[in-house]
Protein backbone atom coordinates (compact mmCIF):
# COMPACT_ATOMS: atom_id res chain seq x y z
CA UNK A 1 0.00 0.00 0.00
CA UNK A 2 1.15 3.34 -1.30
CA UNK A 3 0.56 5.19 2.62
CA UNK A 4 2.23 2.31 3.98
CA UNK A 5 5.32 2.66 2.01
CA UNK A 6 5.20 6.58 2.39
CA UNK A 7 5.56 6.26 5.81
CA UNK A 8 8.29 3.65 6.00
CA UNK A 9 10.59 5.84 3.20
CA UNK A 10 9.85 9.35 5.63
CA UNK A 11 10.39 7.41 8.93
CA UNK A 12 14.01 6.62 7.49
CA UNK A 13 15.20 10.12 6.38
CA UNK A 14 17.68 11.93 8.54
CA UNK A 15 15.86 15.72 7.42
CA UNK A 16 12.84 16.19 6.29
CA UNK A 17 11.73 19.49 4.50
CA UNK A 18 7.90 19.94 4.40
CA UNK A 19 5.82 22.31 2.12
CA UNK A 20 2.36 22.70 3.06
CA UNK A 21 -0.84 24.75 1.53
CA UNK A 22 -4.25 25.68 1.72
CA UNK A 23 -5.59 21.90 0.86
CA UNK A 24 -4.22 21.24 4.86
CA UNK A 25 -5.99 23.46 6.29
CA UNK A 26 -9.36 23.31 3.88
CA UNK A 27 -10.43 19.87 5.94
CA UNK A 28 -10.49 21.95 9.12
CA UNK A 29 -13.23 24.57 7.08
CA UNK A 30 -11.26 27.29 6.02
CA UNK A 31 -12.36 28.29 2.72
CA UNK A 32 -9.53 28.44 0.19
CA UNK A 33 -8.22 32.02 -1.13
CA UNK A 34 -9.79 30.75 -4.74
CA UNK A 35 -12.88 28.74 -6.02
CA UNK A 36 -16.12 29.28 -4.95
CA UNK A 37 -15.66 29.06 -1.49
CA UNK A 38 -13.11 32.12 -1.91
CA UNK A 39 -15.81 34.47 -2.39
CA UNK A 40 -17.04 36.88 0.17
CA UNK A 41 -20.00 39.97 -0.12
CA UNK A 42 -19.27 39.12 -3.99
CA UNK A 43 -15.86 40.77 -3.83
CA UNK A 44 -13.38 38.59 -5.82
CA UNK A 45 -11.15 38.09 -2.51
CA UNK A 46 -8.06 38.19 -5.32
CA UNK A 47 -9.01 41.89 -5.84
CA UNK A 48 -9.13 42.28 -1.96
CA UNK A 49 -5.27 40.86 -1.31
CA UNK A 50 -3.70 44.00 -2.85
CA UNK A 51 -1.86 47.33 -1.32
CA UNK A 52 -3.93 48.94 -3.81
CA UNK A 53 -7.31 47.75 -2.42
CA UNK A 54 -5.44 49.03 1.14
CA UNK A 55 -4.97 52.10 -0.29
CA UNK A 56 -8.61 52.93 -1.87
CA UNK A 57 -10.51 50.94 1.21
CA UNK A 58 -8.59 50.16 3.80
CA UNK A 59 -11.91 49.42 6.49
CA UNK A 60 -13.35 47.06 3.21
CA UNK A 61 -10.41 45.19 3.63
CA UNK A 62 -10.06 44.88 7.16
CA UNK A 63 -13.48 43.72 7.15
CA UNK A 64 -12.78 40.92 4.94
CA UNK A 65 -9.88 40.02 7.14
CA UNK A 66 -11.59 40.33 10.10
CA UNK A 67 -14.28 37.57 8.98
CA UNK A 68 -11.23 35.64 8.06
CA UNK A 69 -9.84 36.02 11.26
CA UNK A 70 -13.32 34.87 13.20
CA UNK A 71 -13.62 31.76 10.52
CA UNK A 72 -10.09 30.03 11.77
CA UNK A 73 -11.04 30.79 15.08
CA UNK A 74 -13.72 28.84 15.16
CA UNK A 75 -11.64 26.22 13.50
CA UNK A 76 -9.12 23.45 15.04
CA UNK A 77 -6.04 21.43 13.58
CA UNK A 78 -6.92 18.39 11.79
CA UNK A 79 -4.99 15.31 11.00
CA UNK A 80 -2.47 16.59 8.97
CA UNK A 81 -1.26 19.30 10.90
CA UNK A 82 -0.68 17.10 13.78
CA UNK A 83 1.00 14.06 11.73
CA UNK A 84 2.99 17.20 10.53
CA UNK A 85 3.90 18.29 14.26
CA UNK A 86 4.33 14.17 14.89
CA UNK A 87 7.35 13.77 11.68
CA UNK A 88 8.98 17.14 13.91
CA UNK A 89 9.24 15.30 17.02
CA UNK A 90 10.83 11.87 14.90
CA UNK A 91 12.66 13.55 12.40
CA UNK A 92 16.29 14.52 13.61
CA UNK A 93 16.49 17.33 11.16
CA UNK A 94 12.92 19.23 10.18
CA UNK A 95 11.39 22.47 8.42
CA UNK A 96 8.05 23.00 7.72
CA UNK A 97 7.85 25.53 5.32
CA UNK A 98 4.18 26.77 4.78
CA UNK A 99 2.01 28.88 2.63
CA UNK A 100 -0.60 29.20 5.23
CA UNK A 101 -1.17 32.21 7.37
CA UNK A 102 -4.13 30.66 9.56
CA UNK A 103 -1.35 29.79 12.29
CA UNK A 104 -3.45 26.23 12.75
CA UNK A 105 0.28 24.60 12.15
CA UNK A 106 1.68 26.24 15.42
CA UNK A 107 -1.75 25.70 17.41
CA UNK A 108 -1.04 22.02 16.46
CA UNK A 109 2.18 22.19 18.10
CA UNK A 110 4.65 22.66 15.45
CA UNK A 111 7.71 24.79 16.42
CA UNK A 112 9.72 24.87 13.27
CA UNK A 113 7.70 26.62 11.08
CA UNK A 114 8.51 29.59 7.87
CA UNK A 115 5.42 31.32 7.07
CA UNK A 116 6.35 32.02 3.41
CA UNK A 117 3.12 34.45 3.11
CA UNK A 118 3.03 36.14 6.78
CA UNK A 119 0.27 35.47 9.55
CA UNK A 120 -3.13 36.56 9.36
CA UNK A 121 -3.25 36.90 13.00
CA UNK A 122 0.29 39.80 13.04
CA UNK A 123 -0.47 43.36 12.18
CA UNK A 124 2.29 45.13 10.95
CA UNK A 125 2.16 49.03 10.81
CA UNK A 126 2.29 51.02 7.72
CA UNK A 127 4.21 54.04 9.73
CA UNK A 128 6.63 52.88 12.20
CA UNK A 129 6.51 49.28 11.19
CA UNK A 130 6.05 47.82 14.83
CA UNK A 131 4.59 44.26 14.22
CA UNK A 132 2.26 42.92 16.98
CA UNK A 133 0.49 38.88 17.01
CA UNK A 134 -2.72 38.96 18.76
CA UNK A 135 -5.54 36.22 18.13
CA UNK A 136 -8.34 38.55 17.86
CA UNK A 137 -11.03 39.89 16.09
CA UNK A 138 -11.30 43.66 15.94
CA UNK A 139 -14.79 45.44 16.82
CA UNK A 140 -16.60 46.78 14.25
CA UNK A 141 -15.88 50.30 15.68
CA UNK A 142 -11.79 49.77 15.95
CA UNK A 143 -11.43 48.65 12.00
CA UNK A 144 -9.51 49.93 9.77
CA UNK A 145 -7.01 49.63 12.94
CA UNK A 146 -4.41 52.19 14.00
CA UNK A 147 -1.06 51.96 15.50
CA UNK A 148 -0.87 52.31 19.43
CA UNK A 149 2.51 53.98 19.05
CA UNK A 150 2.53 56.40 16.39
CA UNK A 151 -1.23 56.35 14.84
CA UNK A 152 -0.94 55.16 11.36
CA UNK A 153 -2.80 52.21 9.88
CA UNK A 154 -2.12 49.04 10.58
CA UNK A 155 -2.24 46.00 8.25
CA UNK A 156 -2.31 42.16 7.83
CA UNK A 157 1.53 41.15 7.98
CA UNK A 158 0.50 38.83 5.06
CA UNK A 159 2.35 39.25 1.46
CA UNK A 160 -0.57 40.40 -1.15
CA UNK A 161 -0.15 39.99 -4.73
CA UNK A 162 2.37 42.24 -6.12
CA UNK A 163 4.19 42.11 -3.49
CA UNK A 164 7.69 40.40 -3.03
CA UNK A 165 8.07 37.65 -0.24
CA UNK A 166 10.71 37.98 3.01
CA UNK A 167 13.75 37.29 1.41
CA UNK A 168 15.06 36.14 4.74
CA UNK A 169 12.50 34.02 5.14
CA UNK A 170 12.85 32.18 1.44
CA UNK A 171 16.75 32.32 2.01
CA UNK A 172 16.44 29.96 5.45
CA UNK A 173 13.85 27.54 3.36
CA UNK A 174 16.17 27.29 0.23
CA UNK A 175 19.50 26.62 2.35
CA UNK A 176 17.70 23.98 3.77
CA UNK A 177 16.01 22.56 0.83
CA UNK A 178 19.81 21.98 -0.51
CA UNK A 179 20.43 20.17 2.43
CA UNK A 180 17.97 17.95 3.61
CA UNK A 181 16.99 14.03 2.93
CA UNK A 182 13.44 14.78 1.62
CA UNK A 183 10.77 17.16 0.64
CA UNK A 184 7.34 16.06 1.37
CA UNK A 185 4.68 18.69 -0.28
CA UNK A 186 0.96 18.58 1.35
CA UNK A 187 -1.75 19.98 -0.05
CA UNK A 188 -0.35 22.64 -2.54
CA UNK A 189 0.02 22.42 -6.72
CA UNK A 190 3.47 23.93 -5.80
CA UNK A 191 3.14 25.94 -8.85
CA UNK A 192 4.00 29.60 -7.09
CA UNK A 193 7.11 31.11 -7.21
CA UNK A 194 9.75 30.09 -5.12
CA UNK A 195 7.78 27.98 -3.69
CA UNK A 196 7.50 25.91 -7.10
CA UNK A 197 11.61 25.78 -7.24
CA UNK A 198 11.59 23.61 -4.15
CA UNK A 199 10.83 19.99 -5.03
CA UNK A 200 13.15 20.40 -8.02
CA UNK A 201 16.43 21.79 -5.41
CA UNK A 202 15.50 18.67 -3.62
CA UNK A 203 15.54 16.19 -6.50
CA UNK A 204 18.46 17.81 -8.46
CA UNK A 205 20.82 17.19 -5.69
CA UNK A 206 19.95 13.74 -5.12
CA UNK A 207 16.76 13.68 -2.01
CA UNK A 208 13.57 12.10 -2.60
CA UNK A 209 9.89 13.52 -3.40
CA UNK A 210 7.14 12.76 -2.09
CA UNK A 211 3.42 14.26 -2.28
CA UNK A 212 0.09 14.06 -0.78
CA UNK A 213 -2.32 16.24 -2.80
CA UNK A 214 -5.72 15.73 -4.11
CA UNK A 215 -5.12 15.95 -7.68
CA UNK A 216 -1.82 15.54 -9.94
CA UNK A 217 0.35 18.63 -9.50
CA UNK A 218 3.46 19.36 -11.43
CA UNK A 219 5.33 18.38 -8.74
CA UNK A 220 3.76 14.29 -9.20
CA UNK A 221 6.42 14.33 -12.28
CA UNK A 222 9.25 13.94 -10.12
CA UNK A 223 7.80 12.94 -7.10
CA UNK A 224 8.76 9.47 -6.33
CA UNK A 225 6.00 8.50 -3.71
CA UNK A 226 2.27 10.74 -5.23
CA UNK A 227 -0.59 10.12 -2.91
CA UNK A 228 -3.86 11.15 -4.22
CA UNK A 229 -6.07 12.40 -1.34
CA UNK A 230 -7.39 14.24 1.57
CA UNK A 231 -4.49 15.36 3.58
CA UNK A 232 -6.17 14.47 6.71
CA UNK A 233 -7.49 11.01 6.05
CA UNK A 234 -3.65 10.15 4.61
CA UNK A 235 -1.70 11.36 7.90
CA UNK A 236 -4.41 9.68 9.83
CA UNK A 237 -3.77 6.21 8.48
CA UNK A 238 0.39 6.86 8.04
CA UNK A 239 1.06 7.96 11.65
CA UNK A 240 -1.13 5.43 13.37
CA UNK A 241 1.44 3.07 15.69
CA UNK A 242 4.00 5.88 15.76
CA UNK A 243 3.51 6.74 19.39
Amino acid sequence: MEIEKLKKEILCVDSLLVLTGAGVSQESGIPTFRGKDGLWKNYDATQLATPHAFERDPKLVWEWYNWRRGKILNAEPNSAHYGIKKLEEIIPEFLLATQNVDDLHRTAGSKNILELHGNIFRTRCTGCGKIEFEKKIFDEEELPPGCKECGSLLRPDVVWFGEPLDQLVISKVMEFALKCSAVLVVGTSAVVYPAASIPYYVKEKGGRVFEINMEPTPVSGIADISILGRAGETFEKMMQDTG
